[in-house]
C-alpha cells in the first residue's frame, strides 16, 4: 500500500447500507469520493480517486486500530471510539488520545442510564441505596467501559468508590468473577427487557427516541452520553504532510456536503430600480452573509441568496412570495450539493 494513501476506515453494518445510517454512500460521493464494493459489503474502494485506501471494519474496533496508526481516518460513531479508549484504559492501562475532526451530523444516539423503580430520578440517589443494601452492583449495556466509566464516576460523587473499586466486565449471566464491586453484564441488545425483568440493578442503553424504554415503564436517570457518526484521527497523523494535506482536502469536501445539506440557492431577476428595496429586504432577513451576490445588467440585476429549507424563521416558500412581491422574476431554487465558505472552516 503506497504511504501517499490516506487510509479510511469504513464502517460495516447500517452506515453501509445505502437506506440506513444516514446515507454515508451517497455523502461520500457528494463529496467527490464515489465508492465501489462497500455497499456489497466490500473490498471497498474509491472509484474516482487513487489517493484514499478503504479499510473495510467494524467502528466498534477503529479506536484501537487509530491508537496504533493501523488506520489514518476513521468514521464511527463518539460510543463507539469513547467505548475502546476506556476498555484500553480500563483494562490495558493505556490511553489513547484520539481527535474529533468532523461532525457529519448523521447517526444520532443517546446513552441513557435505566432503572425499573420510578422513585429514583438521578443515578447517584438510586446508587445510595444500593450501596447500602448490596454488595455487588450490577449493570447490562452494550457498552461495557462506557457503563463502567458511568458507574465509577457517580459512585465517586457519592463515596461509594472503595467499597465498589473492583469490577469485572463479563458477558451477560457468565459466573460473577467479583464478590464485591461493580459487575457489567455486556449483552447484544434489549437491555430494557433485562432491567424490566429484574436481571440487573441498572443499564446503559442505546436509544434514538426513548420509546422503547417508555414501552417497558422504565426511569431514565439520565443521558450519559450524546452520539453522533463522525470523523477521527490519531493525531499523529499531522507529522505527515503529506498525509496531512491529503486529510484536510478528504475533510474540506465532506464538510462542503454536510454544510449544504437542506439548503438551496434561490436565483431570481430584478429591475435595477428596485435593486435597493430588495436589498433591504435581504438584509433586514439575514438572508446573505457579508453582501448579497448579483451580476448587475443594463436593466435588471440577478440575485443569488442561499436558504436554509428547515429555517421556520424564514421559510423558503415565504422567502420566495416576499421576493415576488417586490418584483423579482424568474424566481429558480436549484439544489446546493457541496457549500463550503473558505478553507478555514477546518481546524487542521
Amino acid at each position: 500500500m503506497s504511504a501517499q494513501k490516506l487510509i479510511i476506515g469504513m464502517p460495516a453494518g447500517s452506515l453501509a447500507n445505502p437506506n440506513r445510517g444516514g446515507n454515508l454512500i451517497r455523502l461520500l460521493e457528494k463529496a467527490g469520493f464515489r465508492t465501489s464494493g462497500y455497499e456489497a459489503g466490500g473490498p471497498s474502494t474509491f472509484t474516482t480517486v487513487n489517493f484514499l485506501f478503504g479499510w473495510d471494519g467494524r467502528p466498534q474496533e477503529f479506536g484501537a486500530q487509530l491508537g496504533i496508526g493501523e488506520l489514518d481516518v476513521a468514521i464511527a460513531g463518539d460510543d463507539w471510539i469513547k467505548e475502546r479508549l476506556l476498555e484500553l484504559k480500563l483494562e490495558y492501562n493505556t490511553e489513547i488520545q484520539l481527535e474529533k475532526v468532523l461532525s457529519l451530523h448523521r447517526g444520532g444516539v443517546s446513552l441513557v442510564g435505566i432503572i425499573r423503580d420510578p422513585d429514583y430520578s438521578s443515578t447517584e440517589e438510586f446508587l445510595k441505596q444500593l450501596c447500602r443494601t448490596k454488595e455487588v452492583i450490577t449493570v447490562v449495556t452494550e457498552m461495557p467501559y462506557l457503563a463502567l466509566n458511568w458507574i465509577q464516576n457517580a459512585l465517586k460523587k457519592i463515596g461509594g468508590s472503595e467499597k465498589f473499586s473492583r469490577f469485572s466486565v463479563q458477558k451477560y449471566k457468565t459466573p460473577p468473577r467479583i464478590k464485591q464491586g461493580i459487575l457489567i453484564y455486556e449483552t447484544w441488545g434489549k437491555t430494557e427487557a433485562k432491567i424490566k425483568n429484574g436481571s440487573a440493578d441498572i443499564g446503559l442503553e442505546i436509544t434514538q427516541s426513548g420509546s422503547s424504554i417508555r414501552n417497558y415503564g422504565l426511569t431514565i436517570t439520565e443521558t450519559v452520553l450524546e452520539s453522533e457518526t463522525c470523523i477521527y484521527i490519531n493525531p499523529a497523523i499531522k507529522k505527515d504532510a503529506k498525509k496531512t494535506e491529503l486529510l484536510r482536502m478528504f475533510l474540506l469536501n465532506l464538510y462542503g456536503v454536510v454544510n449544504a445539506e437542506n439548503k438551496v440557492m434561490v436565483i431570481f431577476n430584478i429591475a435595477n430600480e428596485k435593486v435597493e428595496e430588495i436589498e433591504k429586504f435581504l438584509s433586514d432577513n439575514e438572508l446573505f452573509a457579508d453582501e448579497p451576490t448579483k451580476n448587475v445588467g443594463k436593466y435588471f440585476t440577478e440575485f443569488s441568496i442561499q436558504v436554509d429549507e428547515d429555517d421556520k424563521k424564514h421559510p423558503l416558500a415565504m422567502v420566495r412570495y416576499e421576493l415576488a412581491k417586490r418584483g423579482a422574476a424568474n424566481i429558480d431554487t436549484i439544489p446546493i450539493d457541496s457549500s463550503i465558505q473558505n478553507i478555514n472552516v477546518l481546524n487542521i
